[in-house]
């Protein structure tokens, strides 16, 4: 390891962070869409060729076949997610040493493995459809949280907050400020709040008692916010632990007061040998010093706060065709270009220029589904979701890393226990080409899913239905291993090799309930 450590991650690792929560979903849907939109998706989310008003978001062409009048639906949503990473990194070049797995030096595991974890959650998510069907034609309305649509916090950091930071103790070390319990220990936080606001307009008609078209737009508002530190970085020195900021600053008080000392006695000298010797010792202090201060820079306190806003518009088109005891959707909502600008506050990371744009788009979408009515009182349905991924522009072009696009496929059955109670259950399949996973961020990831949903619709009077819903979904872990080089000295250029590992994970649990209403 050199002596003279940089620990670049200070003014990177924030951002790499910020970035990342740009592109994390908060509930079900592909990389960036939420589609629970409506309860009924909640307890059976194969809904995309089912005919009901939640078709204002699912099968927009379907809701033409519904009666004359107003059809409204209210729906409330309450979100709750964990995202778990075990990040590891190993040091080659200070293999047998206490600093080749340096993660053990703050709380990692035997194996050099640090577990951190965030936790989103989601109070209320409101989403709101309506419609108004005459005889050939309908107009429709639809509100929601197309994306995000909560708060991300990771109290205790994250492996890329601390994998350069965890090197310090072996620069120390080279240093001669050696310890005989090298350790380290650094406060850092990092939250994240992303709304993606959709309204959606459009219209429908209906050709004949079986076929239906829709065209609409969805206008979308994102506004982001993010607020980080990295603050009092510490590490044991000769058996104390000390703050590095004023450990550096004494050390550098320390050196100017010599340097001081040195030059008056050099002012004072008349023997100039003597004189020669005290002007070297204060040059020399002078530039210990600067190298301490230079040092303090690199170990001070960073913060960050940022909003992020920005628009676009979504072009949807639909087509509902039934016949007999069947019944099918399809849509395709087209590519939504995004561009969201900083409005920064705080940038301690120089990195976040205020008024710089950057690429958010929502990726198109196809979906198509059917039902079918085994009896008068029984429903199965089935639908599959593919998102246009690779098409969809993202900061630094990372939709490159991508394998593919995101797929769903996507099953429900509703049984009518009686003619006021409904009873329904679906699951989903999600499933993402990540290739080798150098797509996931450790605040940037999903993986590929399984989810479960269930619940009720009960009639609460002729024209008033409650819809009740619960789902969860169980993720599949991803590992992700790569190598990292770090800078270590910029003049002359030294690097060292990081071996890193992630494996990530997450859960997601969704409570709702709506109403809706026929006028």
């Amino acid at each position: 390891m050199n002596r003279n450590f940089k620990n670049r991650s200070l003014k990177t690792v924030i951002t790499t962070a910020v970035l990342g929560l740009t592109c994390s979903p908060a509930l079900a849907g592909g990389l960036l869409t939420n589609t629970n939109q409506n309860i009924a998706f909640n307890r059976n989310f194969a809904r995309d060729g089912v005919i009901a008003i939640d078709g204002v978001y699912s099968n927009p062409a379907g809701v033409a076949f519904l009666e004359k009048g107003w059809h409204l639906s209210f729906n409330f949503q309450n979100a709750y997610q964990t995202r778990t990473i075990e990040s590891g990194v190993k040091v080659p070049a200070a293999n047998a040493t206490p600093f080749y797995e340096p993660f053990k030096l703050n709380g990692g595991d035997a194996n050099g493995v640090k577990t951190f974890v965030g936790k989103a959650s989601v109070p209320i998510l409101p989403s709101f459809q309506g419609a108004l069907n005459y005889e050939k034609w309908g107009f429709q309305v639809g509100f929601g949280l197309i994306g995000g649509g909560g708060k991300a916090s990771f109290n205790d950091g994250l492996g890329s907050f601390e994998r350069q930071i965890a090197l310090i103790p072996a620069s120390l070390a080279a240093a001669g400020l050696t310890s005989s319990t090298p350790a380290y220990s650094v406060n850092s936080y990092l939250k994240g709040q992303q709304y993606i606001f959709g309204l959606q307009l459009g219209t429908t008609y209906r050709f004949n008692e079986h076929l239906a078209a829709y065209a609409g737009m969805r206008f979308n508002y994102v506004y982001n916010k993010y607020t980080g530190s990295i603050t009092g970085i510490t590490a044991n020195i000769a058996g104390r632990n000390e703050v590095l900021f004023d450990y550096f600053g004494a050390r550098a008080a320390q050196l100017n007061t010599q340097a001081a000392a040195l030059t008056a006695l050099a002012e004072k000298e008349t023997n100039a040998t003597l004189k020669a010797r005290y002007q070297a010792g204060a040059a020399q202090a002078t530039a210990g010093a600067q190298a301490m201060t230079a040092q303090q820079g690199q170990v001070k306190d960073r913060h960050l706060e940022c909003t992020q806003t920005g628009w676009g518009v979504t072009p949807i088109v639909g087509l509902d065709y039934k016949v007999g005891k069947w019944n099918f959707g399809t849509r395709v909502e087209f590519n939504t270009h995004l561009n969201i600008e900083n409005d920064t506050k705080v940038d301690d990371t120089g990195l976040f220029k205020h008024g710089v744009n950057t690429p958010s788009d929502l990726p198109g979408l196809w979906t198509v589904g059917t039902q079918y009515s085994i009896l008068d009182n029984l429903r199965v349905m089935g639908s599959y979701h593919y998102y246009f991924d690779k098409s969809a522009r993202m900061a630094n072009d990372k939709q490159k890393l991508l394998g593919g696009n995101t797929q769903e496929f996507l099953a429900g059955v509703e049984w009518d226990v009686t003619p006021n109670i409904m009873l329904s259950a679906g699951g989903q399949r999600t499933h993402y080409s990540l290739g080798d996973g150098s797509y996931l961020t450790d605040m940037s990831f999903v993986t590929s899913s399984y989810s479960i949903g269930f619940g009720a619709q009960v009639r609460l009077a002729k024209n008033m239905k409650l819809n009740v819903a619960y789902f969860w979904t169980n993720y599949e872990h991803f590992d992700k291993a790569y190598t990292q080089q770090i800078v270590t000295r910029k003049q002359p250029l030294v690097q060292t090799e990081l071996q890193n590992t992630d494996r990530f994970t997450r859960t997601n649990k969704v409570l709702g309930v709506g109403l809706d209403i026929d006028i």
